[in-house]
């Protein structure tokens, strides 16, 4: 038989743009508009892959790269890849299991997934899922008495991490969602924001001197906040701007990594996210010192295109792109990285939540 150099053993998804056709077409016009888009002009979201795109490399060449190492360790877990399920609080509109399918994903990959407080069927279900370190993430919608309720189930439930999510004192206007005069399953009961509101670092203190569990903190986007994370204790400072869903004309993740790095000075963890969507994006973010790297937007593709299975193919070929950067980088794992990988660069496509596929946009995909 003549090879006509075709693929005969290919798997479902071969390439990370595929899972964004796929979940296009089976995920209702309302949810995958709340998956991709943000707030106001979209801006923050645009900055966050600008600043992904205007960092390039600098690879060492000749080094014995035969067996590299992927993993990362992250709040005392060794994990397949440094990689955080990051929270999404409508999960059950991207699948039916809702916060289960990415808890069981992430076990099966090896890496940690955050569950949002919005997101069901509850924090006591996803632990039951699987005996497996899970994070859990809250907004915070109830007093003081309220709030500790959920660190002590968290805890009794046998969640590794507790993270606040602290940029969403307001919700952002986002105008794809506001257009079709929809709002998400998560999103259709009370809300209660004011305690939101009033939520300080006074509130922080005591949590943390009240709760022996690692604290983390989601939305920080400067210096002094990251440094004042460090005086409060905080285990984890997560830069995050909601993926553009929050305040407009924001840095992107990216940008601001450098000077969380450099405030937090190794005095605790530090994860981003924030536009990542190849594996070359987690290789830059964890060369310039992140700990770990969460994926949203990413993760939602994956869920709407094949629920569990989806994300745990996704994380598949996501390793595999992180494993041939490091390899071409001339290294063999991200310990071996830091910043003299890097160089600044100017971007070669218009930013927006799907640059990172162009092949995208030329339909590419196999319908086999």
């Amino acid at each position: 038989m003549v090879d006509d150099g075709t693929i005969k053993d290919f798997q479902q998804f071969e390439t990370l743009h595929e899972f964004a056709k796929v979940a296009r077409d089976k995920l209702s016009i309302e949810t995958w508009d709340y998956l991709m888009g943000g707030a106001d002009t979209e801006t923050t979201l645009k900055r966050n892959r600008l600043a992904l795109d205007t960092v390039g490399f600098r690879p060492r060449v000749m080094r014995d790269v035969e067996h590299i190492n992927c993993g990362g360790r992250f709040l005392g877990q060794d994990l397949k890849l440094p990689i955080i399920l990051a929270p999404v609080g409508a999960l059950q509109d991207f699948d039916p299991d809702g916060g289960v399918a990415p808890t069981l994903a992430a076990a099966d990959a090896g890496v940690l997934h955050m569950l949002s407080s919005r997101a069901e069927p509850g924090l006591e279900a996803v632990a039951e899922a699987i005996e497996y370190p899970k994070l859990f993430q809250l907004y915070v919608r109830g007093a003081p008495d309220w709030v500790d309720d959920h660190i002590k189930r968290a805890m009794a439930a046998g969640y590794v991490g507790f993270a606040f999510t602290v940029d969403l004192d307001y919700y952002g206007r986002r105008e794809r969602d506001l257009a079709k005069r929809y709002r998400t399953t998560s999103r259709r009961e009370k809300q209660a924001v004011e305690w939101q509101y009033r939520f300080t670092w006074d509130d922080v203190k005591r949590i943390k001197d009240k709760f022996d569990i690692p604290l983390i903190l989601k939305g920080i986007a400067t210096a002094e906040d990251a440094a004042l994370c460090v005086e409060h204790g905080i285990d984890v400072v997560y830069v995050s701007n909601h993926g553009g869903r929050q305040l407009d004309h924001g840095r992107g993740g990216l940008d601001v990594l450098p000077e969380v790095i450099k405030a937090v000075d190794g005095k605790a963890e530090v994860a981003v996210d924030g536009g990542f969507m190849r594996g070359s994006d987690v290789v830059k973010a964890m060369a310039m010192g992140a700990d770990a790297v969460g994926l949203g937007r990413l993760q939602g593709m994956a869920l709407g295109a094949d629920g569990r299975a989806g994300v745990v193919r996704m994380l598949e070929l996501l390793e595999t792109e992180i494993k041939i950067c490091l390899g071409l980088l001339g290294v063999t794992s991200f310990d071996q990285l830091d910043e003299s990988y890097l160089h600044a660069v100017a971007p070669v496509e218009l930013p927006g939540p799907l640059s990172a596929f162009p092949l995208l946009f030329e339909d590419y995909l196999c319908d086999s």
